[in-house]
């Protein structure tokens, strides 16, 4: 598989878990290389990787701020 056609997707169907007790959070995904599924593996975070990327995903996500008045 060659890594600049590879790439990695949240499992369809299928919800991440996370245990309570140690704050482990396990996201299913499917490893493509191009549009080919060639497996599965769970993305396992900590409770602090997991909170760090949720934050950076919120900023991904939130729509971009623009200064009124302002042309570019």
């Amino acid at each position: 598989m060659s890594a600049t056609a590879s790439h990695a997707s949240p499992q369809r169907a299928v919800l991440p878990t996370g245990d309570h007790i140690t704050g482990e959070v396990r996201v299913p995904l499917a490893l493509y290389s191009v549009d080919r599924v060639q497996g599965h593996v769970p993305l396992v975070l900590s409770r602090r990787e997991a909170e760090d990327l949720l934050a950076r995903l919120a900023e991904l996500l939130a729509p971009t701020k623009r200064l009124v008045g302002v042309s570019r």
